[in-house]
């Protein structure tokens, strides 16, 4: 780990500490970043995602598969 030095916004602090329910400044700071890139990863679509919902897109325009749907 390396210490840095930053400006903090005390405000924008207590308020992700509030929300994370740390104690610490080490613990918000590091807490943020994490929450921040985990929320990256679940809003980033892959081509694997693109591919699947065409896949099921394409059986909603398949008249045999939506007649299936409703049994």
């Amino acid at each position: 780990m390396t210490k840095r030095l930053v400006d903090i916004d005390d405000e924008i602090l207590e308020e992700a500490r509030r929300l994370l329910g740390t104690t610490t400044l080490k613990d918000t700071v590091n807490g943020s970043l994490a929450e921040v890139a985990r929320g990256a990863h679940r809003r980033a679509l892959t081509s694997g995602d693109l591919r699947e919902v065409g896949e099921l897109l394409a059986d909603l325009g398949d008249p045999e598969v939506m007649a299936r749907a409703w049994e």
